[in-house]
């Protein structure tokens, strides 16, 4: 795959606060080893970062502003970055300061989305990026997520809900869906190739 001098990479929600045993079982565990590598990658190329933080406005959460939960968690607490975003809702172009706005002004057109949850806020960014017309990338090993139970009662293990994600936004057209290694690599090589 080929990636841009300047394509982004949006850290969605990387809080301590997904520890929490409030939300049930998870999958994915070797995400946040793959968000590294990828933060790693970023920096070594000199593209940018944009680390994005939810900001829970609900008494009790484990994501609620001011609590330890909603810190970074370690692996990208001390990540360099270009802007920081906070958020209330599941976009990350629902933040302050205006993502799109700071993308466009940069003349970024290309995003790589990762973090948590894979089919909350990453998905939701990762279509409304398509939608605005950004090219996006979702390293899907770069994600993780938690069981969830409907209103009706039905539950979906985490993995499952992974998977539907990748088919939403792979099939839907929103986001290419790939995985941790090929844009690690695409990064050294445009890096190679520039210097």
């Amino acid at each position: 795959m080929d990636l841009q001098p300047n394509a982004a990479l949006i850290v969605i929600d990387v809080q301590q606060g997904f520890d929490d045993p409030y939300w049930g079982d998870r999958d994915n565990p070797g995400a946040e080893a793959n968000i590294a590598a990828l933060v790693e990658a970023w920096t070594s190329s000199g593209r940018p970062i944009v680390l994005v933080r939810h900001d829970s406005r609900s008494a009790g959460s484990p994501l609620e502003a001011g609590t330890p939960g909603n810190a970074f968690k370690p692996v990208v607490a001390d990540a360099p970055h270009e802007l920081l975003v906070s958020k209330h809702v599941n976009s990350a172009f629902y933040g302050d300061p205006d993502l799109d706005g700071w993308l466009r002004g940069r003349g970024i057109d290309e995003v790589v989305v990762v973090g948590i949850q894979t089919n909350m806020c990453v998905e939701t960014t990762a279509r409304m990026g398509g939608n605005l017309g950004y090219r996006v990338v979702v390293p899907l090993d770069a994600t993780h997520t938690f069981d969830l139970v409907g209103g009706d009662g039905h539950r979906l293990a985490a993995a499952d809900l992974a998977r539907a994600t990748a088919v939403n936004l792979s099939g839907g057209g929103f986001a290419e869906v790939v995985d941790t290694a090929s844009v690690v690599a695409a990064a050294g090589a445009a890096s190679d190739e520039a210097n």
